[in-house]
C-alpha cells in the first residue's frame, strides 16, 4: 500500500488562538486570587483576634528557669480561645507604662511596716511591731525571709500566671507607684501600675488600723483579662526559733466547707508537679507558722465568693553549723475567676479572740488538738485570771492551785480507798496466794476474782477510786501543754528569774528538777494501796521519767510551772491527810484449818 502525500501547505481558514487551555486556565485563576484579595480587605470579616482564655483550668508553677523577661509577650504566648467564625475587632495594645529606676515605699501604722518594692510590686519587708524574733539580741519580728526570697526569686504579694514568662515580666518590671513619698501612714490607698505595651497590671491595696489589708489585683493581656493568682513567696514566719526547727511548724492551710486541711512541707509537691491546676471552692487559704499567719479572704461585700488556691515547695540552701544544707521553702498562691481580683489579706498574729471577730472567723488556727475540749475552757480561763494578775506565770500558778482545790474532794475519797485496802491488804495477798498455781486460763482463777470482789463489796472499796484524780490530771496536763503552746499570748511571756519565755522549755532544766523532786517526795508521802514492790517501783521511776521527759522534749516551760506547783500543793495536801486519817491497823489474814 502507497502512502498519501503529504500536504506542504496549511489548510485555508480562520486563524488558530494563541491562548491555550492551559495559559485561559492561569488568566482565570490569577483575576479570581485578585478578586477574593480585593473583596476580603474591603468587604470580608476581619481575622479573629488572639483573646486570652478566661476560664483557665491551672495556674503554672513559678518559673525557675534563668530566661530573660522578654520586653513584649509575643501573641501566641496566650492561646486563642475564640472561634475562628466569630469576627471580633482587634483590641488595642495598652500604653508602655512603667518607671525608670527602682525604688522603696514604706506603709506604717501602730501594728506593722510594710516595705515595698517598685520591682514586681512586691513586699520585702513586714515588720509586725508589737512582736520580737528570737534573735540575740532580739529584734522587731520580719515575716519576710529576706535572704530566702532573693535566692528563690520569689517575693510575698509577687503573682503566679500560667505562662513563666509572662509572670517573671510582672515581677520584675519597675512599677510607677500612685504616691511620690517614701514613707505613709495608715489609713491610705497605695496603687503600682505596670505595661509593657501587651501585659498589663494594677495592683491596689488599702491600709486600715487593722492587721487587715485590702488587696485588688488587674492583670490583662492587649486588654483581655488574664488569670493570675497572688502569692506568698520566699518562707514565713520567725525562722529564728532554734526548737524545735522552724520548717516543721509552717504549714500551708485552707478551708473547705467549714474544715480547715492543713500541708506541712513533707507533703508538699515540687511545682513541677502541680501541672496547671488549681483547687477551686475555699473560703480561705495562706501560710502559717506556730504563732503567725497570713490568710486570703474573700472581700467583705462578696464573703461567698471562693477562692482557688494552689501550694508547693521550693528548695533553698542554708548554713547549719558550718555545712551547706537544702531547705524546703513552703509557698502558697490564691486566686478569683473575678476581674478585678478582690481579696483581704491578714498579715499578723494568731490571736484566738481577734481571730474569732473577723469574717469568716479563723481562730481554728489555733490549733488545740483533739483535746480542745479541756485546752479552751483552760485557755480562756487563764486569761480572766490574767486580766487581775498581769503575770502569766503566777496566773498558772493560781489556776493550778483553784484545779487542785477542785480536786481536792476526790483526793480525800481517793484516799480513803487507799487506807481501806491497805486494810485488806494482807487477805487480798493471801486468796492470791491460794490460786497463784493456776493459769490465767483456769477456770478456777475467776474464783479468785469472786472472792476478793466479794471483799471489796464487804468493806464498801471501789478498786479503781484510788486512780481516780491521777487520771484526771493526765489530761488536765496535756490540754494545758496544749493551750499553752499554740497561743500568742505565752510567746515570749516571762515569769520571773532565769524563765523568760513561758512558751519554751526551761534553759537550764531547773523547773523539771525541781518538778521531778516535788513528785518524788508526794509520792512517798502517799500511802500505796497494797504492798506491790513492782507497783511502788513503778511510784518511784515516774518522777524521774516525767523530769527526764521535759529535758529532752521541748515542752513549754508554763507546763513545768504547773505541774512543779501541783506538786508542792499535793505534798501540803497529803501532810494533812496524813495528820487527820491515820493509817489503820491491818486485818489479819485467816489461817486455814488442817
Amino acid at each position: 500500500m502507497s502512502t498519501p502525500p503529504v500536504n506542504q501547505f496549511p489548510p485555508i481558514g480562520p486563524k488558530k488562538d494563541k491562548f491555550t487551555p492551559e495559559l485561559r486556565i492561569l488568566v482565570a485563576s490569577l483575576l479570581s486570587i485578585a478578586v477574593i484579595i480585593l473583596w476580603t480587605k474591603y468587604f470580608g470579616p476581619k481575622p479573629p483576634a488572639h483573646v486570652p482564655q478566661q476560664n483557665q483550668p491551672g495556674v503554672s508553677a513559678p518559673a525557675t528557669t534563668g530566661t530573660s523577661a522578654p520586653t513584649s509577650a509575643p501573641d501566641e504566648l496566650i492561646p486563642s480561645t475564640t472561634p475562628s467564625t466569630v469576627s471580633t475587632p482587634a483590641p488595642p495594645a495598652a500604653l508602655r507604662t512603667e518607671d525608670t529606676q527602682e525604688r522603696t515605699i514604706v506603709v506604717e501604722n501602730a501594728l506593722y511596716r510594710v516595705e515595698f518594692s517598685n520591682r514586681g510590686a512586691v513586699v520585702k519587708s513586714w515588720q509586725l511591731k508589737k512582736y520580737k524574733d528570737d534573735a540575740k539580741p532580739q529584734r522587731t519580728l520580719d515575716l519576710v525571709h529576706a535572704e530566702s526570697a532573693a535566692k528563690t526569686g520569689g517575693w510575698p504579694f509577687s503573682l503566679v500566671f500560667e505562662d513563666p514568662r509572662l509572670e517573671k515580666a510582672a515581677n520584675t518590671g519597675l512599677y510607677k507607684i500612685s504616691s511620690d513619698s517614701a514613707s505613709l501612714e495608715a489609713p491610705t490607698d497605695l496603687t503600682f501600675k505596670w505595661s509593657d505595651g501587651h501585659l498589663e497590671v494594677i495592683k491596689k491595696f488599702h491600709f486600715d488600723h487593722s492587721y487587715i489589708v485590702g488587696v485588688e489585683a488587674t492583670t490583662s493581656y492587649n486588654g483581655a483579662h488574664v488569670l493570675a493568682g497572688l502569692a506568698w513567696r520566699g518562707g514565713f514566719g520567725d525562722m529564728t526559733v532554734t526548737n524545735p526547727a522552724p520548717i516543721t511548724t509552717v504549714m500551708t492551710f485552707y478551708s473547705e466547707g467549714g474544715k480547715l486541711t492543713t500541708v506541712g512541707y513533707k507533703k508538699l509537691d515540687s511545682p513541677e508537679k502541680w501541672g496547671n491546676v488549681w483547687q477551686g471552692g475555699k473560703t480561705f487559704s495562706g501560710i502559717e507558722d506556730r504563732y503567725f499567719a497570713v490568710t486570703f479572704l474573700p472581700p467583705s461585700d462578696a464573703l461567698s465568693t471562693t477562692q482557688e488556691t494552689r501550694y508547693w515547695k521550693v528548695w533553698d540552701m542554708t548554713t547549719v553549723d558550718g555545712k551547706e544544707e537544702s531547705e524546703a521553702v513552703p509557698e502558697v498562691a490564691t486566686a478569683t475567676s473575678a476581674q478585678p481580683m478582690s481579696l483581704r489579706v491578714f498579715v499578723g498574729p494568731k490571736d484566738y479572740d481577734l481571730l474569732k471577730k473577723l469574717n469568716p472567723p479563723l481562730h481554728a488556727l489555733v490549733n488545740f488538738g483533739w483535746l480542745e475540749v479541756i485546752a479552751d475552757p483552760l485557755f480562756h480561763g487563764l486569761k480572766w485570771l490574767h486580766e487581775y494578775i498581769p503575770n502569766w506565770g503566777w496566773s498558772i500558778v493560781v489556776l493550778t492551785l483553784v484545779i487542785n482545790m477542785v480536786f481536792f474532794p476526790l483526793r480525800i475519797s481517793s484516799y480513803k480507798t487507799t487506807l481501806k485496802m491497805q486494810r485488806v491488804g494482807p487477805v487480798i495477798k493471801q486468796i492470791q496466794e491460794k490460786y497463784k498455781k493456776y493459769k490465767m486460763n483456769d477456770p478456777r482463777k475467776a474464783e479468785m476474782n469472786k472472792e476478793i470482789m466479794a471483799i471489796y463489796s464487804r468493806e464498801g472499796i471501789n478498786p479503781v477510786g484510788g486512780c481516780i484524780p491521777q487520771l484526771l490530771q493526765m489530761p488536765i496536763w496535756f490540754g494545758l501543754w496544749r493551750a499553752l503552746q499554740g497561743t500568742i499570748e505565752l510567746r515570749h511571756a516571762p515569769w520571773f528569774g532565769w524563765i523568760t519565755d513561758l512558751s519554751a522549755k526551761d534553759p537550764y532544766y531547773i523547773l523539771p528538777v525541781l518538778m521531778g523532786v516535788s513528785m518524788y517526795l508526794a509520792s512517798k508521802m502517799t500511802p500505796m494501796p497494797t504492798a506491790d514492790a513492782q507497783q511502788a517501783q513503778m511510784m518511784k521511776f515516774m518522777p524521774i521519767a516525767m523530769a527526764g521527759m521535759f529535758m529532752i522534749v521541748p515542752y513549754p516551760s508554763g507546763v513545768a510551772v504547773y505541774i512543779l506547783t501541783s506538786g508542792l500543793i499535793n505534798i501540803l495536801q497529803q501532810w494533812y491527810l496524813n495528820r487527820t486519817h491515820p493509817l489503820p491497823a491491818p486485818v489479819k489474814p485467816v489461817r486455814a484449818k488442817k
